[in-house]
């Protein structure tokens, strides 16, 4: 049976530009249909928001890891699966379950595997996985080393009109570092690289995505030096977006004093200039999507030496309210915000979602933006609590989610 029309009143409407505004949304058949001083009509469901932010569902660009309750407790409708699996999403098959695997509540994107077995030398079956579902390419954690293969990575990916999601680190100088080379990492013994291995990375992918016209997305630029190479290609016009998550614009590597594994990131934290740059980066639009990274590790991977912890936090959960931290602190809008958590990784997959508007699918959450609480690891809905947040109070809580008009939470 076909669900009635919904009307949502009472709320105030994220729209993709200018400030909130006071308005209703009414979605039928799952979609968008109306919006703004709207009424509910004869026949209709309504539901009151009662002054809340009405937003677009979160979609979040390149997760490890499928995590239902923490992706709905965060308002993510829409999830960009990293091939970074066991086995990795390199063959059509596997591209295409991973794409099944959320529905009916939770739309999966899987990005497919740049490379055989996520090896950086053979190419994997792209064109194949595009057709099984894959809404992008991806080079997983690693950096693809070899140049000739990357050459010839992008020039494919632009040929089928696939965005490449790559990793920028430079393995040759990154090595087994698990922190930036500087004071805090010599003061606690830790294995350590240079920020360059960043920008060097950045630097050659910038120069064969110009060569090649392809569409080049780092999933996360942590650096002042990398940030100033990204901002500068995108003067010229190549096709280059970024992201990064709200850790790098949070914490430093300050948050390392007590060898804590729940702060051992990929890539590691950065100096506090480094962090500073980050939100600079947000502030000018060098920088296009915050994303979660939702990698859930449990004791056997954290409760480690931090040397041999395994990287990762589990994010989905803090991403909005995290976010918002930037909006209350005046770097950025409301729009903008949700820009950069939903609009923009919506149009880098090619979905039709991200944004209130008519026609879209109705992906929405209702979010009060300054309800208080406190990240608790213990409580988290992840399926691990390995934040490093953990205990700390922040404000932004989403009280309804709907997945193509059907509430999931």
């Amino acid at each position: 049976m076909t669900p009635r029309p919904l009307t949502i009143t009472g709320g105030k409407l994220v729209l993709p530009t200018g400030a909130p505004l006071p308005g209703a949304v009414r979605i039928a058949d799952g979609r968008i249909v109306a919006l703004g001083a709207i009424s509910a009509e004869p026949g209709d469901d309504v539901l009151d928001a009662k002054g809340a932010l009405i937003t677009p569902g979160l979609v979040d660009l390149g997760v490890f890891a499928i995590d239902k309750p923490a992706f709905h407790f965060g308002g993510i409708t829409r999830a960009a699966l990293m091939p970074d699996q066991g086995p990795p999403l390199d063959h059509p098959a596997r591209v295409r379950f991973a794409a099944q695997s959320g529905k009916p509540d939770m739309w999966v994107h899987p990005l497919g595997a740049a490379t055989r077995g996520l090896e950086g030398v053979e190419l994997a079956e792209i064109a194949l996985m595009r057709d099984a579902g894959a809404k992008a390419v991806a080079t997983g954690r690693r950096w693809i080393a070899d140049s000739g293969v990357m050459l010839r990575l992008m020039s494919y990916c632009a040929m089928l009109g696939l965005v490449l999601v790559t990793h920028a680190e430079d393995a040759g100088i990154a090595g087994t570092a698990v922190a930036t080379a500087g004071e805090m990492a010599t003061r606690l013994g830790l294995p350590a690289a240079p920020a360059e291995a960043e920008s060097l990375a950045v630097a050659r992918d910038l120069a064969l995505a110009e060569l090649t016209d392809c569409r080049l997305h780092f999933r996360q630029v942590t650096t002042t030096a990398a940030l100033d190479l990204v901002r500068a290609a995108k003067a010229r016009g190549v096709k280059v977006t970024a992201g990064v998550t709200p850790a790098h614009f949070m914490l430093s590597d300050l948050e390392l004093a007590n060898f804590r594994t729940f702060c051992r990131l990929s890539p590691p934290l950065r100096s506090d200039a480094d962090r500073q740059a980050v939100i600079s980066a947000i502030a000018d639009g060098t920088i296009d999507v915050i994303a979660s990274g939702h990698d859930p590790r449990g004791a056997e991977d954290k409760r480690l030496p931090f040397a041999d912890a395994e990287p990762g936090m589990a994010g989905a959960e803090t991403l909005l309210p995290l976010t918002l931290t930037l909006v209350r602190d005046g770097h950025i809008d409301m729009a903008r915000a949700f820009a950069l958590l939903a609009g923009n990784p919506a149009a880098l997959l090619g979905v039709e979602a991200g944004k209130l508007e008519a026609g879209l699918e109705a992906d929405l959450a209702l979010v009060e933006p300054e309800r208080p609480w406190i990240v608790d690891r213990s409580k988290m809905a992840a399926t691990a609590g390995n934040t490093p947040f953990d205990r700390r109070p922040v404000e932004g809580r989403v009280t309804a989610l709907f997945k193509g008009g059907n509430r999931i939470a």
